[in-house]
């Protein structure tokens, strides 16, 4: 790879951890709080690195979000709840790395078979989203049942109805606006870079 070429990779990769950055401390940029839970819109930026940079830059711009997301609930909880949950690596990082692995590796796996960025992005978008709205809700059951049972209004013995009926209610528009978004944002990259949809190879 050429040195204008991995400068130019060393770049986008800074914008988008200025972005991840940003999203995860700013109100409404990266969240819109919805009460006990907020519908997030910050995965968006983890997945388009990974369809373009590829799973490493997923991974690793996922990891950024999760420990803004340690930084925030320390620093700016916005209820005792989150600083009890998200202060949690396992809650708060694991997840995010995860979004940004899952949508790198879906994305490349289907690009290879179907050349269709547009495709492609969207399934790992909408796939990559799915992930980060199961594992949080999931691990939160599990890791702090009566604390999150509180917190919802409910008791441990439907803890997880009521979780799954909370990741219905976020999980699917989040993962509508990633499936949306992200072939967007990934086709205009690809057309004004001289990146390529095979994970982030320069164009000769």
């Amino acid at each position: 790879m050429r040195e204008q070429d991995r400068t130019y990779r060393l770049v986008l990769r800074g914008i988008l951890l200025a972005i991840i950055i940003v999203q995860a401390m700013v109100p409404f940029l990266g969240f819109i709080p919805l009460g006990v839970i907020s519908l997030t819109i910050i995965h968006i930026t983890v997945i388009v690195a990974a369809v373009v940079l590829g799973t490493k830059d997923g991974a690793i711009i996922g990891l950024f979000w999760g420990l803004a997301t340690m930084v925030r609930a320390y620093a700016m909880p916005t209820t005792p709840f989150d600083t009890l949950v998200f202060t949690n690596p396992i809650i708060s990082v694991l997840p995010r790395i995860l979004v940004g692995v899952v949508a790198g590796i879906v994305f490349s796996q289907i690009y290879r078979r179907k050349k269709s960025v547009a495709l492609a992005s969207a399934i790992g978008g909408v796939l990559g989203s799915i992930v980060n709205t199961v594992l949080v809700l999931g691990l939160m059951g599990l890791l702090y049942s009566s604390a999150t049972a509180t917190a919802y209004g409910t008791d441990t013995s439907t803890l997880f109805t009521v979780l799954f009926g909370v990741g219905v209610a976020n999980g699917i528009p989040e993962a509508i606006a990633a499936g949306i978004i992200t072939p967007l944002i990934a086709s205009a990259l690809f057309a004004a870079t001289p990146l390529t949809p095979n994970h982030g190879k320069i164009k000769s």
